[in-house]
């Protein structure tokens, strides 16, 4: 799937969706649409940008993990 994308001297452009990603973290592009429409990457939110919330419920992992390895 192509994406329009706009760079920060107003080219347009399509690039590949896993593209996206690095283009947003090295802030090489303004904006990029969405189905519902144009994002600018300052001001909306967008994947890889904002606060990492840590999870705040009970670690499961940890009980598998040891459950695992008592069972080998």
């Amino acid at each position: 799937m192509l994406i329009s994308v706009v760079y920060p001297d107003g080219k347009h452009d399509l690039v590949k969706g896993f593209y996206l990603t690095y283009l947003i973290n090295m802030r090489e592009i303004s904006k990029f649409k969405r189905a519902d429409g144009w994002i600018d990457i300052d001001s909306d939110k967008v994947r890889g940008r904002g606060q990492k919330q840590s999870y705040q419920g009970p670690e499961r992992r940890s009980s598998t993990q040891e459950e695992t390895a008592a069972a080998s």
